[in-house]
């Protein structure tokens, strides 16, 4: 079944997102487009029932308030404004109780069905997939994290053999981690996984890189290649599947709002790409992601493992990578993760990780002054990784990690906690 949608455009406001949210709460799909789409274009979007202005401060542009294009108000949909009413729109939702407001325009209005459900979306998907792929094949990227574990049960389902999955070592993964990726899905799963050892290989290319976006870039670039190269040993490899969620997106940058940051799988794409792009997930929040695992069957403990960057320790381990720093937060970070789970944190924290900056504190060790890296900790919890407040972690917990972490890891004279909610500050570092 087709989903019903309502398209949100983006008028300059900083709560698309929020907006989005509670129109699928409601049960109807949603999706965030710019403010000068064409008639043309929304016409090509199935199954649009209304349409929502939302402005807001980033509105003006160049002195200028931007606007939709005159023939959006002709396109035989409801439109209805938050904040910026026009002279063709005097319907302002932000001026009515907005819960009530949104399911007047929603269901009397539009007449949108609330069919927006994770069964629905995985039939349609399946679907899009095979109109897609067709009888080629799909090579996609395995890392063993929620995202890339929801695509692969996704493209099962719709293609099955036709999925050739390759996971790849490239130095930057947490401790145990390609290990664990190997047990799970070549010798539990059965799937039809390729190992690829590239440690060497990467690190190399990111040898005295300090620039984070110039970091990802080199690391998605890299991937790709790595993809490439597998794929000519392969018959028929056309598409690449990725993990591309909506924050992924977003956070990369639209016409009204900065980028906060590219994504691998989104900004550091290289031009000359050889395959067609599979991304059944793009218009998914992370919540949204975990609840498509369950419906597809995955195991909990999967669809709930610790987020973890495209670009893995690569972003951590700030600044330009060094083996040593790069050591130092792979063994911290398995010791928090340790002790979270000891203490039944894994299960209320959305996310905790270690980094290690690129400067050093003076300290003493043995009686003598030393001169080491510290270690910060990072404990946030979030609903769709727009936003975070800051987990408050018990302190003879913090002790215990401390004391472990100074003891056991090398180079480490120092621990601190970031007490840093998103925003202003983001989920990583880099």
């Amino acid at each position: 079944m087709k989903q019903d949608m309502i398209v949100i455009l983006d008028l300059g406001s900083t709560k698309n997102t929020v907006l989005a949210r509670n129109i699928r709460d409601l049960g109807v799909y949603s999706e965030i487009h710019p403010h000068d789409i064409t008639a043309e274009e929304l016409k090509r979007l199935e199954n649009v029932k209304g349409i929502i202005l939302n402005g807001g401060e980033n509105r003006i542009v160049d002195g200028n308030a931007i606007d939709v294009l005159p023939e959006i108000y002709d396109c035989g949909c409801p439109v209805i404004a938050i904040d910026h009413p026009t002279a063709k729109c005097d319907t302002c939702l932000s001026a009515l109780p907005v819960e009530s407001a949104l399911k007047e325009f929603l269901f009397t209005q539009c007449q949108a069905q609330p069919n927006w459900n994770m069964k629905n979306f995985i039939a349609d998907q399946v679907e899009l997939i095979r109109q897609q792929v067709g009888g080629r094949k799909v090579l996609l990227a395995l890392s063993g994290g929620v995202d890339s574990s929801v695509v692969a049960a996704l493209l099962i389902k719709a293609i099955g053999r036709q999925l050739v999955c390759v996971h790849v070592n490239h130095g930057l993964m947490r401790k145990n981690e390609s290990e664990s990726v190997i047990e799970v899905f070549k010798n539990q799963l059965h799937a039809n996984l390729i190992y690829v050892d590239a440690v060497d290989r990467f690190l190399d290319k990111l040898a005295n890189v300090s620039d984070p976006e110039e970091k990802r870039k080199i690391i998605g670039g890299e991937f790709i290649r790595v993809f490439e190269e597998e794929a000519r040993k392969l018959d028929g490899i056309d598409f690449l599947g990725q993990g591309t969620i909506y924050p992924d997106i977003i956070e990369s940058g639209t016409k009204t709002a900065k980028m906060v940051k590219s994504h691998h799988n989104v900004g550091g794409l290289p031009k000359d790409l050889q395959f067609e792009l599979v991304e059944p997930l793009k218009q998914l929040f992370k919540d949204e992601v975990r609840a498509c695992g369950i419906e597809l069957g995955l195991p909990e403990s999967m669809v709930y493992r610790q987020p973890f960057p495209g670009p893995g320790l690569g972003v951590r381990c700030l600044g330009a990578i060094t083996r040593e720093r790069l050591e130092a937060v792979r063994e911290s970070d398995a010791i928090l993760r340790e002790e979270f789970e000891k203490a039944g944190l894994d299960k209320k924290v959305w996310q905790y990780f270690t980094v290690v900056p690129d400067f050093k504190s003076v300290g003493m060790k043995n009686h003598a002054r030393c001169f080491e890296y510290l270690v910060i900790i990072r404990a946030i919890n979030t609903v769709d990784a727009m936003t975070a407040t800051v987990e408050k972690i018990d302190w003879d917990i913090l002790e215990k990690i401390t004391n472990r972490i100074l003891e056991e890891v090398k180079h480490v004279n120092r621990v601190c906690y970031d007490m840093s909610p998103k925003p202003p500050a983001t989920i990583e570092f880099e």
